[in-house]
């Protein structure tokens, strides 16, 4: 008989914790800026919409920034901090044997219904995201660590609503 393969145990949560502080200090340190994801991949779209239509990029100032002229958008340290992320992650999951391809739902949701959800949802942080300048780990980690009131204002909200939303997705889930 072949015996099951086990998931190997999680870090424990506060070493974990005090190790993620002591990257975000030295992304501080060596960078002068704090983590995040929103910044990375909002990159490389533009740098997908950059190669698709350039003629876009050059009409809206945002982008321009990043794209205009002879700059590449992905001359930045914070795509490859979001693509290792990516990776890490990935090489994470195989080593620590979770990684396995399967759609979490309650029982009362069907799987196309759920990925629209997560769609619509993800859909729904990144734009917040871009208005609020920055995604909720950029805001939570690099900005509560520097005692940004906005961050921190952030981060009460996006638990509010949460936990306001909640209720109407929570039939969803049982």
């Amino acid at each position: 008989m072949s015996q099951a393969v086990r998931a190997k145990p999680y870090l424990n949560p506060y070493l974990a914790g005090t190790l993620l502080g002591i990257v975000l200090f030295l992304a501080f340190f060596i960078t002068g800026s704090g983590l995040g994801a929103s910044g990375g991949l909002n990159r490389l779209l533009v740098y997908v919409q950059n190669e698709v239509n350039p003629q876009h990029i050059d009409q809206v100032a945002y982008l321009l920034k990043m794209a205009g002229g002879n700059s590449n958008p992905l001359d930045s340290w914070i795509v490859f901090l979001t693509v290792g992320t990516i990776f890490g992650g990935l090489i994470s999951g195989i080593l620590g044997r979770r990684m396995k391809f399967e759609t979490n739902k309650g029982p009362q949701i069907s799987n196309p219904t759920r990925w629209l959800m997560a769609f619509a949802g993800g859909a729904l942080m990144g734009y917040g995201a871009r208005l609020a300048r920055g995604c909720t780990s950029g805001q939570a980690l690099s900005g509560g660590a520097v005692l940004s009131v906005g961050s921190w204002a952030f981060m009460f909200a996006v638990f509010a609503g949460a936990y306001a939303l909640a209720y109407f997705f929570r039939k969803a889930w049982n």
